[in-house]
């Protein structure tokens, strides 16, 4: 009997779990990431020397659309939006990747190192 009641317990605990809701809520599509934040973000960075950053506030933007692609990756993989398991994947994973660098640089105000991530 006790272990009818343990299997009763653990499946009405898996039951809630599987119940409740996902803690994000997706709110644009691919496309609106896309055009509305990754590729604005991307731009002011791989375009850095067109006017290049002088000032801590021209600094803090840098610094915000680097953030702003490094965390575009993770949203990439969110919810359903990964199409494959393989290149969609590693893609978001190489944005995240390249848009930390490029946070840990512009907080560095290090202008040629965001540069030479243009280079890969």
């Amino acid at each position: 009997m006790r272990i009818f009641g343990f299997v009763i317990l653990v499946g009405f605990s898996c039951a809630l779990i599987a119940q409740e809701p996902a803690p994000f809520q997706p709110v644009g599509s691919v496309s609106q990431l896309m055009i509305d934040i990754i590729y604005p973000a991307s731009d002011a960075l791989f375009y850095i020397e067109r006017t290049p950053p002088k000032t801590d506030h021209d600094w803090s933007v840098i610094r915000g659309n680097a953030l702003s692609l490094a965390e575009s990756g993770n949203l990439l993989l969110m919810g359903g939006r990964a199409r494959d398991k393989d290149r969609w994947v590693k893609d978001a994973k190489l944005m995240i990747d390249a848009g930390s660098a490029a946070y840990k640089a512009a907080q560095k105000k290090d202008m040629q190192a965001i540069l030479d991530l243009n280079e890969h």
